[in-house]
Formats: C-alpha cells, sequence, structure tokens
C-alpha cells in the first residue's frame, strides 16, 4: 500500500487493532468509490500520524474480515478503539467527518 496506511491481513490484522484508534477502510482495487476514499484517508492519515494508525483491508484477499465485521458494501470504514468497533460508515467519508470521530 502506497503513502502513509497500513495494509491489514487476516495474519497482522488482531495486532494492530488490539491498542489505540486504528480507522480500517474496507475496500477492493476494482471499487470506483473506494479509490476516491483512498486519497482521503491519506491526507487524513497525514494529519493524524503519531495519534493514530489509518490502515486497509483489501476484501478480495482477506474475506474471512470482512465477513467477520459484516461488511456487505464496500467502501466500509470502522474505528477500532483498542480492539473493539467503536463506529461504522458505509460509503465515502470526507475527511473531516472522519477526523472529528478519531478526536
Amino acid at each position: 500500500m502506497a503513502g502513509k496506511l497500513t495494509e491489514l491481513t487476516e495474519k497482522n490484522f488482531a495486532d494492530v487493532v488490539a491498542t489505540g484508534a486504528v480507522l480500517v477502510d474496507f475496500w477492493a482495487p476494482w471499487c470506483g468509490p473506494c479509490r476516491m476514499q483512498t486519497p482521503i484517508l491519506e491526507d487524513l492519515a497525514g494529519d493524524v500520524a503519531g495519534a493514530c494508525v489509518i490502515a486497509k483491508v483489501n476484501v478480495d484477499e482477506a474475506p474471512a474480515l470482512a465477513a467477520k465485521f459484516g461488511v456487505r458494501s464496500i467502501p466500509t470504514l470502522i474505528l477500532f478503539k483498542d480492539g473493539k468497533a467503536a463506529q461504522q460508515w458505509v460509503g465515502v467519508q470526507q475527511k473531516d467527518v472522519l477526523k472529528k470521530a478519531l478526536a
């Protein structure tokens, strides 16, 4: 994954979301809205570097993770706080909405 976003897989997911705030984007490369969301997340990651992690899960490569969190539409963003899902959005989200949730 290019830029400031952390790529999550079924192997590293639990470790990455275990502590602190982690915003996870469930996406796929063929999804147009997902491609619109990525630059927003990269910009946000620059603003919140050190305070929280912005990460992505490719649902084609990690279908079990998508199923575990009930992801039926993409992009779906889930904010994890200390390993627990705290908030969820479906569809493209603007930076200010996500930044407010991370504050």
